[in-house]
């Protein structure tokens, strides 16, 4: 199943090894016989390496679910192999333990008794259910547990308890114990131990004092007699028989390790666990060293996701820093998945076999098709990848990256309004009597007057729909999913320059003499005399009072003619005057680093009503008066793109985008024009 932290497919059963104590009762029950019990540390709460898991494993035990206490004890996770139940689990400084009875009389039982009676150190498995987990990064930690881990690491957030099965072998083929000495548990990828467990008693001996010199925790004296031939139905020789047996597996073991060497260790680990014997290891050893034309797919190191396929598209488009939008996993995955790129059909193939489809290839393009986008017909309802869900992430990207590419100046110069709808907003400006007054002697305050000024704004919806026809389908052109959403992008760009530079340029009467807020003349050029006028124009606007409004400038917004003027202006100490007829000479520049320079092709353009290539404006920060407003729906400053199958008249896909915004003028005393000329 998939996480919902990573969107990445996941092993769905965890097996995880530990140590475990087997005991004999102590007295019968009722006339009875009594019953061998046993206790084991099932989890350590530590990590471990787990098959079908790239990096190690923990288990988050207050994510665990027990279904009951009585849960079955197995041999080898094999249901046919009962050995018994527990009749106690629970969670106790971040570990897991469990206690029962050995229950079954299969040969299973027997087998695990009397191997416990000779010493052998068994070991526990417990079988679960992974229903989510959270993949740390390296260079993060997580504390899980009451212990502290360093990614890469899986943490197991959620999974239930099935079943805890007697192994003879750990997961990582490292485990040991002995009678007298403490267990290790599986190891960390580093090789440093995570956690230890309990040695073995049975018939009423106590397990010795650990390496470490600690006690092993033993249950109370037990009888020899508690497990007897009687009671398990052993023959007249067991132990006889037992040491034959256990030869005979030590040989098939050492013969199995010799076949398989290192090179071949998960062989091993396999045959050791399934009874294979050497030949049957020899030919399995033999064709895992035939060279292989493609890598074997093993789920789920080589599952095709969503995530993968859409890190192999960004791949194949060439996008950088994919590290940081993509785990690991994903990435290794496409790159091995698709190596020389993934193409058009693969992508839309990938989807539409995740949903039922039995094609092998794109033949039938428009019932591959159909698979791919249809959300009716998924194969038993359920589908790993979601090519509605690819196409709009990919596109998203490219969107993004084509809204960005044109002209942002309007951005720098507007106050930004979240709305909720579409309908007509209005913002109040509060002014009035708001100077302090003096208190009287009994402490009272006199209450202000306060008077208001409104503007208004409002969003409006402004779109666009491209499609990828059957021809780029057919030409296999995975660039076509990457060069409409870039167009759809930079069309959205456009027209919210074009809607903010209208709106902006048609100020005939907003920047009025009678608002005292435009001035003309030749003494308005973009001049230190013409920059001075301004200010002070600026700086001497009024509020309904008749009061300095007590604001400063703070941007020169120039066309694109005066472009390099106004950063002479911003920057430079002093300019070359040529005007006296005398020659060339410095004068100093007041207005040095006093307001940093917008500049707008859109300003001088004859196609918007009121350009001009010599006006230029000083603005105030819109976050302290706005002279223009961008209204936003819920905020989106970037535009929306969504991808489907085309109508049932055309093959192709259809991608449309959308932008929701709206532009307005605002206060007049936020800014001055200079006409610049005459």
């Amino acid at each position: 199943m998939e996480s919902p932290m990573t969107n990445q497919k996941q092993p769905d059963h965890l097996a995880l090894t530990a140590q475990l104590e087997l005991v004999a009762a102590a007295e019968p029950v009722d006339g009875k016989p009594a019953l061998p019990r046993f206790s084991m540390v099932a989890y350590t709460g530590g990590a471990m390496k787990v098959e079908g898991w790239r990096f190690p494993v923990v288990v988050d035990l207050s994510g665990l679910a027990i279904p009951s206490q009585a849960r079955p004890i197995r041999f080898g996770h094999d249901a046919a192999s009962g050995v018994g139940h527990t009749d106690s689990i629970r969670v106790d400084g971040g570990q897991l333990l469990a206690t029962g009875v050995v229950s079954r009389g299969t040969p299973a039982a027997q087998e695990v008794v009397h191997s416990a009676r000779n010493g052998f150190p068994w070991q526990a498995s417990i079988g679960a259910g992974v229903e989510q987990f959270e993949f740390i990064k390296d260079g993060q930690a997580v504390t899980v547990n009451g212990r502290a881990f360093e990614g890469p690491i899986n943490v197991v957030r959620r999974a239930t308890l099935g079943e805890i099965s007697f192994v003879d072998l750990g997961a990582d083929g490292n485990t040991s114990a002995s009678v007298a000495a403490k267990a290790k548990e599986n190891m960390n990828m580093d090789g440093t131990d995570t956690s230890t467990a309990t040695g073995t008693t049975i018939e009423g001996t106590e397990t010795p004092a650990g390496a470490a010199g600690k006690e092993t925790p033993v249950t109370p004296p037990i009888k020899a007699a508690a497990v007897t031939a009687a009671d398990t139905g052993i023959t007249a020789d067991p132990v006889a028989d037992m040491r034959v047996r256990a030869a005979a597996e030590q040989e098939r073991i050492s013969a199995v390790r010799k076949i398989c060497g290192d090179e071949y260790a998960d062989i091993a680990a396999k045959a050791i666990k399934d009874g294979w014997d050497a030949t049957r290891t020899e030919l399995e050893v033999l064709r895992a060293s035939r060279p292989k034309v493609v890598p074997a797919v093993h789920a789920p190191e080589t599952a095709v996701t969503s995530t993968v396929l859409e890190a192999a598209c960004m791949m194949t488009a060439g996008l950088s820093n994919l590290d940081s939008q993509y785990e690991e996993k994903s990435l290794d995955l496409a790159a091995k998945r698709f190596r020389g790129g993934i193409s058009l059909q693969e992508l839309l193939l990938e989807a539409a076999w995740a949903n039922g489809y039995t094609g092998r290839n794109f033949r039938n393009a428009r019932e591959a098709m159909r698979f791919a986008f249809a959300a009716d017909i998924r194969a038993e309802g359920v589908s790993t990848v979601d090519i509605g869900g690819i196409l709009s992430n990919v596109a998203n990207k490219f969107l993004l990256d084509g809204f960005f590419s044109v002209e942002r100046t309007w951005r720098n110069i507007c106050a930004v309004r979240n709305v909720n709808d579409f309908k007509t907003v209005t913002s109040y400006r509060l002014i009035g009597t708001d100077q302090y007054e003096p208190v009287a002697p009994g402490g009272e305050l006199k209450h202000g007057t306060l008077g208001s000024e409104s503007y208004t704004n409002k969003a409006d919806t402004f779109g666009l729909m491209l499609s990828v026809d059957r021809r780029d389908i057919i030409n296999d052109d995975l660039g076509a999913i990457t060069t409409v959403p870039r167009k759809l992008g930079r069309g959205s760009g456009l027209k919210i320059n074009d809607v903010f530079w209208t709106t902006f340029l048609a100020n005939s009467s907003f920047f009025t003499a009678g608002n005292k807020n435009y001035i003309t003349g030749a003494d308005t050029a973009l001049t230190i005399d013409g920059m001075t006028k301004a200010e002070q124009t600026f700086m001497d606007q009024v509020d309904s009072d008749g009061k300095p409004i007590g604001l400063m400038p703070a941007i020169m917004l120039v066309p694109t003619a005066l472009s390099a003027l106004g950063t002479q202006l911003f920057k430079a100490l002093e300019i070359r005057d040529n005007t006296s007829g005398k020659g060339a000479y410095p004068t100093n520049n007041p207005h040095t680093g006093k307001y940093r320079v917008e500049v707008s092709r859109y300003l001088a353009n004859a196609k918007y009503t009121g350009n001009s290539a010599k006006a230029w404006y000083l603005l105030a920060e819109p976050g302290d008066l706005p002279m223009i407003e961008v209204a936003f729906l819920n905020g989106q400053e970037s535009p929306t793109i969504e991808t489907a199958a085309a109508d049932f008249d055309t093959l192709g896909i259809q991608m449309r985008g959308y932008h929701d915004f709206g532009c307005s003028l605002q206060d007049p005393r936020s800014a001055i024009k200079a006409k610049g000329e005459a």
